[in-house]
């Protein structure tokens, strides 16, 4: 059976894209619009619309199926489950109140709107049952922040629900330190720098949060600003050939705000694939397959009020690429 959702275009919305007009509709991100287009279930003025960039005008009436996209079989979502078992998570630190867990490369935090089964949250929830119960939320629970899919470090997470307030309070004042290893494009000659550009969202719509369809270019990072203040501040560690290593540590928590900073301060990430320079990846020495961002230190205070620092080094496969281009 169809779901249809049907919107007329007021003046407010003339001229935008139809994926974000269709996000608007659904409350779900480009990517899950495009994927409604994409599977032909987007109609403008009775006619579908197979293109995802076309602009809508005033008056238009949009609708949009959300039952086009398949739906995963029970099986398929059986053998996601299944391999929770073979993830190898390295607890780095446990309490009866907290966690502290290595997080690594290629693994989702929690489930996005793609309903993706295999994440650090569902493991969380295999290892330790009591979890669902602490947090705000049924995919987030015990969560209070967050790494990228494609980085690794340190993330804790509370198992009560008085840490989950605590280290929740924490972030909200920006008492919890976080450090990062960074690799970045480009030799940078100064020692120390602080970073304070605003984060926001683009002209066109894109949330700096979520995934965009196609590579940020600096155009784009200028029409980033105005936006939510956020301060990078950096050390250079060390130089090689075409790159510097960072110890870098985030003042704000905002998403992808290392990638975006060192982006717009024209040092993009190492093995970044969203925002990358096309002229600089092509003087890698070797193509890196995850990000080299990881976090290394994370400190936090627990419920007796003792400070506690942890620190985890960088994964083998991110040193041997810095043997390669030294």
């Amino acid at each position: 059976m169809n779901e249809l959702l049907t919107q007329v275009v007021i003046s407010d919305d003339a001229g935008k894209r139809l994926d974000y007009f269709i996000g608007q509709m659904t409350g779900e991100s480009r990517v899950q619009a495009k994927r409604y287009i994409d599977f032909a279930g987007a109609q403008v003025d009775g006619a579908i619309v197979t293109k995802s960039s076309i602009r809508i005008k005033e008056g238009q009436t949009v609708t949009v199926d959300v039952t086009v996209i398949p739906k995963k079989k029970p099986e398929q979502i059986a053998e996601e489950l299944a391999s929770l078992e073979d993830l190898d998570i390295e607890i780095v630190r446990e309490t009866d109140e907290y966690v502290v867990v290595h997080k690594p490369a290629g693994l989702l935090v929690h489930k996005t709107n793609k309903n993706e089964v295999v994440t650090l949250a569902a493991w969380l929830h295999k290892q330790y049952p009591d979890i669902a119960e602490v947090g705000e939320g049924e995919f987030r629970a015990g969560l209070v922040h967050r790494l990228d899919k494609q980085a690794s470090g340190l993330l804790v997470v509370a198992k009560t629900q008085p840490m989950h307030d605590a280290l929740k309070k924490q972030f909200q004042d920006r008492t919890v330190d976080k450090e990062y290893s960074v690799l970045v494009h480009g030799n940078i000659e100064i020692n120390h720098d602080v970073i304070l550009f605003p984060i926001d969202r683009g002209s066109d719509g894109h949330m700096v949060a979520r995934p965009l369809l196609d590579p940020t270019n600096l155009r784009m990072v200028a029409k980033l600003q105005p936006g939510k203040d956020a301060k990078t501040e950096f050390w250079v560690e060390h130089h090689y050939f075409h790159y510097s290593l960072l110890r870098v540590k985030i003042h704000t928590g905002r998403t992808h705000q290392i990638r975006v900073h060192m982006f717009a301060y024209n040092h993009p990430v190492a093995g970044d694939t969203l925002y990358k320079q096309k002229k600089i990846v092509k003087n890698e020495k070797q193509t890196l397959p995850r990000l080299f961002l990881h976090a290394a230190k994370l400190g936090f205070t627990d419920l007796a009020g003792e400070r506690i620092e942890v620190t985890l080094p960088l994964p083998d496969q991110l040193q041997e690429y810095l043997s390669v281009i030294k």
